[in-house]
C-alpha cells in the first residue's frame, strides 16, 4: 500500500475503468489515508475513522468495478453485499452483522491460501519423502538398523540409489497411474439443522464447526493413484506446517485495519420518513448498520472483530430517493459522495478497445481458441458505441453492460458456428453489425427484451 501515491491508484484503476475520474480520487485518497493513519503515533491512530464514501449513479457505470480494482490493488480483504437484502432485527432475512462474519471468513481463506504458498515447496518435499516410502517400504534388514541391530553400509547404500532412481520416476510422472495405499482422515460433520431466521444462518455452521471439534476423527485406508496420493499427502503436510492460531490472528487484524465492505443499492433503503408499509424496516436496517458502520465490536466464529476502521464505500442509482433520505447519522458516516455521469459514445469506444480486459479483446479471444481469427475493424466499434448508446437512449440506462449484450447478440452466429469454422477468418466491420443489430434496434419492443 505504501508504494502506491493516489496518482498511481488511478493509473492502476484506469487500465480497468474508463472514465470517472471523481470517484477514482475519491477512492485513491481513502486508500492512501490508510497508509498514512499507519504511519501516526498510536495514541492518535485510533482516533482517525475512515472516510467512507457514497457512489452516486446509474448502473453500470464503474461503481463496483472500481472498488472491486481497488481491494486487488492492495490484497485487501473484500466483500460485495446488497443492503436490500437485509431485514430490521426480528423479521426473518440477513442481519447486518453477517457481512462482517462472512468478510472475516473470506479473509482467513485469503491469509491462509498466502501462507500455503510460502509452505508449499516445503509441503511437496514432505509429501515426496512419505510417497517414497509408501513406494518402496523399508525392508526387515533395514527396520532392524534402525532398532540399532547391527549395520550394513553396502545394502544402505544401494537401498538409497534405488530410492533416488524411483524419485526421479516420481518427478517424470512415470509412476502417477501406478496405485498405493494412504491413510486419509474422515470430516466428521454431525447431521443438524437450525431453522431459519434473523442471525440463524451462521449458527448452524457454527455449532457443527464446534461440535465437530468434539468427535473423533476417524481414519480409513484408501487405494488410490500415485497422482491423487500426492494432493493428499500435499495437504496433510501443509495442514501441519501452518499455524492455524497465526492465521486467525493475521486475519482478524487484515480485516480491522485493511478491510473494504461494498455496500450496493443502498438507495433500496433509503425511507422517506411519515411513510409507512416496508419503509418502517428500510429505515430499521439503516439503524442497524449505523453501530457496524459508526464501530463496534462483532462476534464471528474466530474471535471478536471490530469494526471502527473497516472501510465502507456505498453505492446506489438513488432514482427514486437521494442520499438526504438516509437516516441523518448514518449519512454522516458517509462523509465524501462522488457522482458518476452517465456513459456515452465516446466512453463506449474506450470501453470496447482501451482496457486490459476489453470486450474486443475478449471476444476474440474466444474465438481463437476455436481456431476462428476475428477482425473487428474501427468502424465497427464506432458502430456498435453508437447502437449502445442510442439503446440506452430509448430504453433503460444500464450504463456499460449494454455492450455486453449487444456483443453477445453479434457473436451469436459466429460463436455457434466455431467449431465447424476452424482456421477460417471472420471480418466485422461496420456493415456487418447492421445488418446484425439494425433489425432489432429499429423495434423498439424486440431490442427492450433482446438488448
Amino acid at each position: 500500500m505504501e508504494l502506491l501515491t493516489p496518482r498511481q491508484i488511478v493509473k492502476e484503476l484506469d487500465a480497468y475503468i474508463i472514465g470517472q475520474a471523481d470517484a477514482k480520487r475519491a477512492v485513491a485518497i481513502a486508500l492512501r489515508n490508510r497508509w498514512r493513519r499507519q504511519q501516526l503515533e498510536p495514541e492518535l491512530r485510533d482516533e482517525v475513522a475512515p472516510k467512507n464514501i457514497i457512489m452516486i449513479g446509474p448502473t453500470g457505470v464503474g461503481k463496483t468495478e472500481i472498488a472491486r480494482r481497488l481491494a486487488r490493488l492492495t490484497r485487501s480483504p473484500f466483500i460485495k453485499v446488497e443492503a436490500s437484502k437485509f431485514t430490521e432485527i426480528g423479521y426473518v432475512g440477513r442481519d447486518v452483522e453477517s457481512m462482517v462474519r462472512d468478510l472475516t471468513e473470506l479473509s482467513r481463506n485469503m491469509v491462509q491460501n498466502e501462507m500455503m504458498e510460502a509452505i508449499e515447496p516445503e509441503a511437496h518435499r514432505r509429501a515426496e519423502e512419505r510417497l517414497l516410502d509408501l513406494l518402496l517400504p523399508p525392508s526387515p534388514k533395514a527396520a532392524d538398523r534402525q532398532a540399532g541391530f547391527g549395520h550394513e553400509p553396502s545394502d544402505e547404500e544401494g537401498r538409497e540409489s534405488t530410492r533416488e532412481k524411483v524419485r526421479r520416476l516420481l518427478k517424470d510422472g512415470h509412476l502417477d497411474e501406478r496405485e498405493v495405499e494412504v491413510e486419509v482422515t474422515e470430516a466428521t460433520s454431525p447431521a443438524m439443522h437450525v431453522l431459519a431466521g434473523s442471525g440463524m444462518e451462521d449458527m448452524e455452521h457454527q455449532l457443527k464447526d464446534m461440535l465437530s471439534g468434539f468427535l473423533p476423527q476417524r481414519k480409513k485406508n484408501r487405494c488410490v493413484t500415485v497422482e491423487e496420493a500426492k494432493d493428499i499427502l500435499v495437504q496433510e503436510e501443509s495442514d501441519k506446517l501452518i499455524d492455524a492460531d497465526k492465521v486467525t490472528r493475521e486475519a482478524l487484524a487484515r480485516v480491522e485495519q485493511a478491510g473494504i465492505i461494498f455496500l450496493d443499492e443502498i438507495d433500496k433503503i433509503a425511507g422517506r420518513e411519515g411513510t409507512y408499509g416496508p419503509d418502517v424496516s428500510r429505515e430499521g436496517v439503516q439503524r442497524d448498520l449505523l453501530p457496524i458502520v459508526e464501530g463496534s465490536t462483532v462476534m464471528t466464529k474466530y474471535g471478536p472483530v471490530k469494526t471502527d476502521h473497516i472501510l465502507f464505500i456505498a453505492a446506489g442509482a438513488f432514482h427514486s430517493a437521494k442520499p438526504s433520505d438516509l437516516v441523518p447519522e448514518l449519512q454522516g458516516r458517509f462523509p465524501i459522495r462522488v457522482e458518476l455521469g452517465s456513459l456515452h459514445k465516446a466512453e463506449f469506444i474506450r470501453i470496447l478497445t482501451e482496457p486490459a480486459n476489453a470486450l474486443t479483446k475478449q471476444y476474440t479471444a474466444l474465438m481463437e481458441t476455436e481456431g476462428v481469427e476475428v477482425t473487428i475493424t474501427e468502424d465497427a466499434v464506432d458502430t456498435i458505441a453508437d447502437l449502445a448508446e442510442l439503446v440506452n437512449t430509448r430504453t433503460e440506462d444500464i450504463g456499460a453492460r449494454r455492450l455486453h449484450t449487444i456483443m453477445e447478440r453479434l457473436f451469436e452466429d459466429v460463436s455457434f458456428e466455431a467449431p465447424e469454422r476452424r482456421g477460417e477468418s471472420v471480418l466485422i466491420d461496420a456493415q456487418y453489425v447492421r445488418n446484425k443489430l439494425e433489425a432489432i434496434i429499429k423495434d423498439e419492443d424486440l431490442s427492450r427484451y433482446i438488448l
